[in-house]
């Protein structure tokens, strides 16, 4: 089937239409880096640093759940890109069986990586990362601290309103302006019934 598959795939990216040619080429990106499952995992392996984080980045096209024990693993590489690579690839696969790996890493030793990490859980949809975002708002690290106010704003969740209303009087503007934004996207609370 995968032979027909990446036929017509083939085929396709000769299409007139611009975005038939992209569809086919996203698709057939995705074909190949299944079929090339085995090779990603040999270069997580033994493979150099870049190759190492395109395997990763691969391994954000294929869904299946073979991808998360090698994403997970990455996760405790001594090489801080590699760390930061896995964390955005978990953040956007948005396996709720990863967040308690995730959540770690916002206390990684790189700042880069903590950066990825709170960016990583805003995909996550889980009121129940407010209070750990929420635990970085006071941080030094400008990048950070924006990062973990984006991601509270995508979170939503109305608990996170006292903290980000307190960052309107921070003395960084792009800070004062993410909290703003991230506040004006928290949902409301919802009425209680009598």
């Amino acid at each position: 089937m995968s032979k027909l598959r990446r036929q017509v795939l083939t085929e396709a990216l000769e299409d007139p239409d611009e975005s038939v040619r992209m569809a086919a080429a996203q698709a057939l990106e995705r074909l190949e880096a299944v079929l090339g499952f085995e090779d990603i995992l040999q270069a997580l392996k033994t493979g150099g640093r870049d190759q190492q984080i395109r395997a990763l980045y691969s391994l954000e096209l294929i869904d299946s759940p073979k991808v998360f024990p090698p994403l997970l693993a990455a996760l405790q590489v001594r090489d801080p890109d590699i760390r930061s690579t896995a964390v955005q690839v978990l953040g956007k696969k948005q396996n709720p069986q990863t967040l308690k790996n995730l959540v770690r890493h916002l206390q990684d030793p790189n700042p880069a990586v903590r950066v990825h990490t709170a960016e990583a859980l805003g995909f996550f949809p889980d009121r129940r990362l407010v209070p750990f975002l929420a635990g970085v708002l006071g941080e030094d690290d400008a990048e950070l601290v924006k990062s973990a106010i984006h991601s509270l704003g995508r979170i939503a969740a109305p608990e996170a309103e006292t903290e980000l209303a307190a960052l309107l009087k921070h003395p960084r503007p792009g800070i004062r302006q993410a909290a703003a934004e991230a506040l004006g996207r928290l949902r409301l609370e919802e009425a209680k019934s009598p």
